[in-house]
């Protein structure tokens, strides 16, 4: 993996990417703006927040993305009786009466939290400071991640009943709010005819850790123009009502609008956009492209948006303007 320049280095990242989407389109079909955001998420560190009714082929993209690029994937489907150390592991008195710690599914380079809002707070912040520190402590102790990690959560947008949802705080840990919707008829046909016959597609490694993780430092070198950096901070800025910058429709519509986070995000998701898809550097183009999927979690419609209709992807659609 000897690159002559970062210039080579960017273009076969662009390269792999498209290796990556050839590769798992053998197996998920159609979904291809879900599949960007998720590879985007991964190449800039990350986690994701996946909405979308059950039946989609969540799990299956997910291990699929795993085996492209040869990360080891585990899959915790989160309970109301899940607790925290069923996650992150547990200390058990071995036969030499010493403890000795079991490590927990959060143990591996790509996790499919499903349905992290079925579970207690308490076992949803186990989670979350995994995300935050990528490393977990237990008596004490604190036991390091292997990296790349990176979080994929998902929440049924339907059965309200008995769940948990993320306050604000913890959403705003998810670099992209991704939704899922059904596949068009002529797609549907290709899914059931590749569902129900006996063919199963064989998933090539494209990139492995060592890789992802040079290309996850790569992107972070990407230069970007100052007029890219103000518009990423000045979109943020205007989110946020009852301040001097916030937009009119931000003081009529939110209640509460995207933190700094947000700027942060929409720089780093701006420059890997801008790499897989050849460029050596971000414009505000890229910047508008990622913006949707990084501010639908962080800002929060107030009663009169719900009350008139008005949808998180019609403020977002109007602060663009």
């Amino acid at each position: 993996m000897q690159y002559s320049s970062e210039v080579e280095a960017l273009d076969a990242l662009g390269q792999k990417y498209n290796e990556l989407k050839n590769e798992i389109g053998k197996l998920i079909v159609g979904q291809d703006e879900v599949l960007k955001m998720i590879l985007i998420n991964i190449f800039s560190r990350g986690h994701g927040l996946l909405v979308g009714v059950p039946g989609l082929a969540k799990t299956l993209m997910i291990n699929t993305i795993s085996k492209a690029l040869d990360l080891s994937y585990n899959r915790i489907q989160f309970t109301p009786d899940l607790m925290p150390s069923d996650i992150i592991g547990t200390e058990i008195l071995d036969e030499s009466r010493k403890f000795r710690f079991v490590k927990g599914p959060v143990f591996a380079n790509i996790i499919l939290a499903d349905e992290i809002n079925r579970t207690p707070p308490k076992t949803q912040s186990a989670l979350l400071e995994a995300m935050q520190e990528k490393a977990v402590t237990v008596a004490g102790v604190s036991y390091k991640l292997d990296e790349p990690f990176f979080v994929l959560a998902t929440q049924n947008p339907i059965e309200q009943e008995g769940t948990y949802p993320l306050p604000e705080a913890q959403l705003d840990r998810f670099m992209f709010n991704i939704w899922l919707d059904y596949p068009s008829f002529e797609e549907e046909i290709m899914v059931v005819k590749t569902t129900t016959s006996d063919q199963i597609a064989d998933i090539r490694v494209i990139l492995e850790k060592e890789e992802i993780r040079f290309f996850q430092s790569l992107i972070r070198k990407i230069p970007v123009p100052d007029n890219v950096y103000q518009y990423a901070v000045n979109l943020a800025t205007i989110t946020r009502p009852g301040t001097p910058h916030a937009h009119p429709w931000a003081n009529s519509y939110l209640t509460w609008g995207a933190g700094p986070r947000a700027s942060q995000y929409l720089i780093i998701g701006a420059k890997c956009h801008a790499a897989i898809n050849g460029k050596y550097s971000p414009d505000i183009e890229d910047v508008k492209v990622v913006s949707e999927a990084i501010l639908r979690h962080r800002i929060v419609r107030n009663y009169k948006a719900e009350a008139e209709g008005i949808t998180e992807k019609l403020i977002i659609s109007e602060l663009l303007k």
